[in-house]
């Protein structure tokens, strides 16, 4: 289920050429840990077992894509490239360095196999709320959620055999912290994400549209991990999801709004705006009223350690952060209470995000992610409560003005409990 992927071997086959593929495996990247590159990697190993079966070589180069895949194309003599797209700073640039090391003889080709609708087509600037983006996007369904056709056993043998991978010295070449352990509940691969997919739809589908902002009901699709890592399509799980509209109508359009609408909305912002991962990226009325309310009295400061560590004086705000920590996945709805909250308990903004961002990425299975900076009401794709939607009213609008906040978007700790049963979640996750 992978248009990039797709579209390589539809070149491949018009030129009766054999395809190969290359994941490039970086030593670092932000602030990922062995809990995330332990889920990719298990999740690779399916990867190049199906790729065999397809007579297609796979291809795990050690290093920056810059110093590995140039080189690669050169000794392979490799006609044309295909790549993926991601919005962020990071593999834009990748992007960019292998361009400029290619031959000059080999075209190079970038799809958008992750959104539906590629970001480019979507709209041609930022938008400015699901609203403005909501019409462009459902407009251009019809051609672009459609069934994909299938990879097919590829008939032009490859002239040499991909390297056996040493799985174990790729895991031991990789720069990152071992202290934030891989997850139990989540098991990497397609296969997993897909038994998952079907679980949603056999089990939870029914109370997604009236139960999904209850931590203690389980009505999430919990997928993103797999969306994240490229293991699940999106475009698979809105085929899969929408053929139940019939007797679920109104969980059917969530899904499709919150996977399709809001996450693409995160991909656009990101794609146009350089600065989405910073308050210079939130809009003037926003920059404003948090600059006007900088100096404000903050009713509690904490430390970055204190925060991690689950140890502030609101129960409520311990268990989801304790949630995130052991499980790699925090509650959607708890997103936006705990990233607002740091907003009230931190010296500035600035500092927020940045507490905010480190400590999405560090733990979140799907942290490093568009929908991590700006995304909104994301089970379907990702937390709501992105970054950048909780601290600078991204996508939002401006509210009644009071302290620290100004005119963003408040919560507390009363409306929570007025939402959903508050101690038992609490209790669940005490220390």
């Amino acid at each position: 289920d992978n248009w990039a992927f797709l579209y390589a071997q539809r070149l491949a086959l018009k030129q009766e050429l054999p395809l190969h593929v290359c994941f490039c495996l970086v030593p670092k990247f932000l602030d990922a840990t062995i809990r995330h590159y332990g889920f990719m990697l298990r999740g690779l190993q399916e990867v190049a077992e199906e790729c065999a079966e397809l007579n297609i070589p796979f291809h795990l180069l050690l290093g920056y894509a810059k110093d590995v895949l140039p080189a690669f194309v050169v000794e392979h003599g490799v006609g044309g490239l295909v790549t993926d797209f991601c919005p962020l700073r990071l593999p834009r640039q990748w992007v960019e360095d292998v361009r400029e090391q290619l031959p000059e003889d080999v075209p190079f080709a970038q799809v958008d196999a992750h959104n539906i609708v590629p970001c480019w087509v979507a709209s041609p600037k930022q938008e400015y709320s699901a609203r403005t983006i909501r019409g462009k996007i459902h407009s251009q369904l019809p051609e672009f959620l459609t069934e994909f056709p299938p990879v097919i056993c590829h008939p032009y043998p490859p002239s040499c055999l991909p390297e056996p991978i040493a799985w174990e010295a790729c895991y031991s070449s990789l720069q990152v912290d071992r202290t934030v352990k891989e997850v139990e509940w989540a098991t990497p691969g397609t296969a997993a994400g897909l038994a998952v997919l079907q679980s949603f739809i056999a089990e939870r589908l029914k109370s997604f549209g009236s139960h999904r902002n209850d931590p203690n009901k389980a009505a999430l699709s919990n997928l993103s991990p797999w969306f994240h890592f490229g293991q699940v399509s999106t475009q698979r799980a809105i085929l899969e999801v929408q053929k139940h509209r019939g007797k679920y109508k109104e969980s059917v359009d969530v899904f499709v709004e919150e996977a399709v609408v809001r996450r693409e909305l995160a991909e656009n912002f990101c794609y146009y705006n350089e600065n989405y991962d910073s308050v210079q990226g939130a809009y003037d009325w926003a920059q404003t009223t948090l600059k006007l309310h900088a100096k404000d009295k903050r009713p509690f400061l904490y430390e970055l350690q204190e925060l991690e560590q689950g140890t502030t004086h609101d129960p409520l705000w311990n268990a989801a952060q304790l949630q995130m920590v052991l499980e790699g996945k925090m509650h959607g709805f708890l997103r936006m209470y705990w990233a607002k909250k740091i907003l009230e308990w931190t010296r500035s903004p600035e500092e927020a995000l940045r507490f905010a961002i480190y400590l999405n990425d560090r733990y979140e299975l799907d942290g490093r992610d568009p929908n991590g900076y700006v995304g909104k009401l994301q089970d379907g794709g990702m937390g709501w409560g992105g970054c950048l939607w909780s601290i600078c009213g991204i996508h939002d609008q401006g509210w009644a003005e009071r302290a620290v906040f100004g005119k963003i978007r408040y919560m507390n700790y009363a409306g929570c409990k007025r939402k959903f049963d508050v101690g038992q979640f609490e209790r669940r996750y005490a220390p």
